[in-house]
């Protein structure tokens, strides 16, 4: 299976262990990465600029679904923000011909046009519908036996679910717990894993974001997860870099691991640790790995 592969921004800034985590776990699990595809492909716009100027972020969605269809492959995206931005573009886009149109008048300038056979779908989606758990669980060497892992999808996977396809595919509403089964991890459910992280606030009101990465972080522990596994690189960020800022806001230690879901992947797969750069994050993921590698 080979898809055009758009990582998104932060996979290639802000979490640069998520992007070599990825590329490692489908080597292994036969997902070919066409990473020239969508090598001019712009930001989505994350939920930001859609709600300055909805055309523009529809327009720059429509020039990246237009570079995969030039591919000719499908569209695989590793950022649960960048799948929700996209999902919500391309209803407008298909539901609108008229306005394709319009949108394809300004992609013609570049000699490209979208034509509406795009499906941009996150690699949690592309496990659980294409690959198939249980070819998943062919290639785990090392199972998580012993991992308490919460999930935490955060906002732009989930919702809204009807340009998500969660009426086609109903699967996708526990798709995360799913794979944390199937990799021999224990799923600690939490109310919190599929709300907000606080991350779209966190420069205009930062008190309320950090109390929401406590909030979120101290539920899941307090229900006994070893770990936090998120799709989402925005959300990481907030769980995982503001972490110590809740900690301090809540008086009270949290340290809670927060997983990419490829980390997680990897470790079930036999990759060593270092080589996804679990000893780069935040909140130090050492226990994690010496539960994980412990005999």
């Amino acid at each position: 299976m080979r898809y055009a592969f758009y990582p998104g921004c932060v996979a290639r800034g802000g979490c640069p262990e998520l992007y070599e985590a990825t590329v490692k776990v489908c080597d292994l699990l036969g997902l070919e990465l066409d990473h020239e595809a969508m090598r001019s492909a712009s930001c989505t716009g994350a939920g930001i600029l859609q709600e300055k100027n909805l055309r523009l972020a529809d327009t720059l969605n429509a020039r990246n679904f237009a570079l995969a269809e030039q591919s000719g492959l499908p569209l695989l995206t590793i950022c649960s923000t960048c799948q929700g931005v996209m999902s919500q573009a391309n209803e407008r886009l298909k539901g609108d011909p008229p306005y394709m149109a319009e949108i394809n008048k300004e992609l013609a300038e570049e000699g490209l046009e979208y034509k509406g056979t795009a499906d941009p779908k996150h690699l949690l989606w592309v496990i659980v519908e294409d690959l198939g758990l249980d070819k998943l669980k062919s290639q785990i060497v090392r199972p998580l036996t012993g991992l308490k892992a919460a999930p935490f999808y955060g906002c732009y996977i989930v919702r809204p679910s009807s340009a998500l396809g969660f009426d086609e595919r109903p699967e996708r509403e526990d798709a995360l717990e799913q794979v944390i089964e199937a990799v021999g991890a224990e799923v600690v459910d939490f109310p919190g894993k599929t709300l907000c992280c606080g991350f779209p606030i966190l420069t205009i009101n930062e008190p309320n974001s950090v109390k929401m990465v406590a909030n979120h972080t101290l539920d899941a522990k307090g229900r006994g997860a070893d770990a936090m596994v998120t799709p989402c690189p925005l959300c990481h960020l907030n769980l995982d870099g503001y972490q110590p800022q809740a900690s301090a806001a809540a008086k009270q230690p949290i340290d809670l691991p927060i997983l990419h879901l490829p980390q997680m992947l990897g470790l079930a797969m036999g990759i060593e640790p270092k080589a996804m750069r679990l000893n780069k994050h935040i909140v130090s993921t050492k226990l994690v790995s010496e539960l994980v590698l412990s005999p």
